[in-house]
């Protein structure tokens, strides 16, 4: 039997919230390997001490409130995001909700009403990096200067390197931007991916012999166009159904060179993905987006892209992210 990894949010009644539990806080935008070092450190802290082990954290992203025109590419929305939480062993997450009367909280009222009055945490996990309230005066230093205090345990994650380099979302975020997969998935202790509805698209692919799944990403996402060897899952639960493909994220230059779109063609499945929810995942980068001279150029061109994402596929073991079952 699946259980759902309970959310806990600023609705959420005080007397449903149990206290007592340690916390690992953060953004935990992509939750990369930083991210899953404090995880960690907060999962060993509460099996130390008998307690349950959550995730805070905010939503929406502090940047996209302060910044709300500014383009940001986020590697996992809100549900992507607690769905990679719920697989790290966590017991359950709270969701902040950032808006004009947090952003003005102080340091010390978020310490004092939210973490210790309203959640009643015994302990705290915090990467070295992360500041909160009004003005970012919050750090993970004033937390463990306030731990003798409050009576709970602080332990502050340092920076996770891959390859003497500081693994971050904004790393990841250009690697993305470059085509790095391999490098994005290392940070990522697995593939990045992206959630979306089948769209109808203008049917091209049913004639080329490549019938394709049509997903819009959202318009911040910065991936390079280009081609790629992917792994995609439909349905979920006991019912889930797992394709190797291959697919293009870019603008379609050979035809309307139109708003980018990716396309998923998934090796071996027969039937209609029309309105259903995929769940695609980046295991290799193979070349950029091209024009073609012809049609026949153009199927050329996707044969071999498929035999390489084959072998991309085939090297990669059948890797997916960890994902979890989300409640409410």
């Amino acid at each position: 039997m699946t259980i759902s990894f309970p959310i806990i949010r600023d609705t959420t009644p005080a007397n449903a919230i149990h206290k007592g539990a340690v916390v690992a806080l953060g953004n935990f935008d992509g939750v990369h390997l930083g991210h899953r070092a404090v995880i960690v450190s907060a999962i060993e802290m509460a099996r130390k001490n008998g307690r349950p082990a959550l995730a805070v954290t905010f939503e929406p992203h502090p940047r996209s409130f302060f910044s709300p025109g500014a383009p940001h590419f986020r590697l996992t929305d809100e549900t992507a995001k607690l769905r990679l939480l719920a697989g790290t062993g966590l017991d359950g997450a709270v969701v902040l909700n950032f808006d004009a009367a947090r952003a003005g909280t102080s340091a010390q009222d978020f310490i004092n009403q939210e973490l210790i009055g309203r959640l009643g945490v015994s302990g705290i996990a915090v990467g070295y990096d992360f500041h909160f309230g009004k003005g970012r005066r919050g750090s993970p230093a004033l937390l463990a200067a306030e731990a003798p205090r409050l009576g709970i345990e602080v332990r502050i994650q340092s920076h996770v390197d891959l390859m003497g380099q500081p693994i971050s979302s904004s790393a990841i975020r250009t690697a993305l931007s470059d085509g790095r997969i391999d490098e994005v998935t290392a940070m990522l202790d697995g593939p990045w991916f992206v959630t979306g509805k089948v769209i109808h698209g203008d049917k091209r692919g049913r004639d080329l012999g490549y019938p394709t799944a049509n997903i819009r990403l959202d318009p911040n996402a910065a991936l390079r166009h280009g081609i790629y060897a992917v792994r995609a899952e439909i349905g979920g639960g006991a019912d889930v159904q797992r394709y190797d493909g291959v697919a293009s994220f870019g603008r379609r230059p050979t035809f309307d060179n139109g708003a980018a779109l990716l396309e998923v063609f998934l090796f071996g499945f027969k039937g209609d993905l029309y309105g259903q929810t995929l769940d695609v995942a980046f295991i290799g980068f193979i070349r950029d987006e091209a024009k073609f001279g012809s049609i026949d150029a153009l199927v050329r061109q996707m044969d071999d892209d498929s035999a390489k994402a084959k072998a991309l596929l085939a090297a990669s073991n059948g890797v997916f992210p960890k994902l979890g079952e989300v409640g409410h």
